[in-house]
C-alpha cells in the first residue's frame, strides 16, 4: 500500500477486517485519511490478536484514554497500531466505565504495559490481568486522576516545605479551581483574562 494511503484503500481494508472479525470488531470508519475501528471492550484481546496475526499490525504505537463524562461508558480506550510491512496504521477504540476493567493487551503487545499504567494513573481505567497495574506518573498516595474532565485544575493536595518541621508536608487545597471548558484557542480566549493586547495582535486586525 503506497503512502499517502487513499481513503478508498482504507475503506477496503476496513471492510476486509470487519468481514474476518464478525462480533469482535464491529465498526470501521474512515475520516481525515485514518481508519478507526470499534468493538466491544470484552473482546479487545481477540481484536488485537486478529489485527496482529491476520493483518500485519505487529507494533503497538500508543494506547491512551479519552474522557466523555456525559456518557454512561465515559472512557474510550484507544489503541494505535502500525504495520511496517504494509506501511499503514489503524486505530481501534473500545468503551468502558469507571468500574469495569478492560482486558490487558500485554499478552498481545508487551509494550502495552506502561501505556496501560499511564491510562490507569491519568484516567482511572482498570486493566484486568495487567502484571503490575500501579501509578506511573503521579506521586505515591496521589488522590484522583488528573486527565479526567472533572478533576480540578489545582488538584486536591498541595505540597510545600515546612521550615519548622524541616520536611515536605502535604495539605488539602483550600480553594479548588475547576476547569472552564470554553474550547477557545489561547489566542481567542486571551482577551477574556487580560485587558492588554499582546504584542503582534494588532497585525491580525489590519
Amino acid at each position: 500500500m503506497t503512502w499517502p494511503v487513499k481513503d478508498t484503500d482504507l475503506t477496503k481494508l476496513g471492510k476486509s477486517i470487519l468481514k474476518g472479525a464478525k462480533g469482535v470488531i464491529t465498526g470501521a470508519d474512515v475520516q481525515f485519511g485514518e481508519l478507526t475501528l470499534t468493538g466491544p471492550a470484552s473482546r479487545i484481546v481477540e481484536a488485537l490478536t486478529i489485527l496482529r496475526d491476520e493483518h500485519g499490525f505487529h507494533q503497538l504505537i500508543d494506547l491512551c484514554g479519552a474522557d466523555y463524562p456525559e456518557r454512561p461508558l465515559r472512557f474510550d480506550v484507544v489503541y494505535h497500531l502500525l504495520s511496517m510491512t504494509h506501511n499503514r496504521r489503524v486505530r481501534i477504540k473500545v468503551q468502558t466505565d469507571e468500574d469495569t476493567p478492560v482486558a490487558s493487551a500485554t499478552g498481545v503487545y508487551p509494550a502495552a504495559n506502561w501505556f496501560e499504567r499511564e491510562a490507569f494513573d491519568m484516567y482511572g481505567i482498570f486493566f484486568d490481568n495487567h502484571p503490575d497495574l500501579r501509578r506511573i506518573l503521579t506521586d505515591y498516595g496521589f488522590h484522583g486522576h488528573p486527565l479526567r474532565k472533572d478533576f480540578p485544575m489545582t488538584g486536591y493536595v498541595e505540597v510545600r516545605y515546612d521550615e519548622e518541621l524541616k520536611r515536605v508536608v502535604y495539605e488539602p487545597v483550600k480553594s479548588v479551581e475547576w476547569r472552564n471548558w470554553d474550547f477557545l484557542s489561547p489566542w481567542e480566549g486571551i482577551e477574556r483574562g487580560f485587558a492588554a493586547v499582546l504584542p503582534g495582535d494588532e497585525k491580525g486586525k489590519s
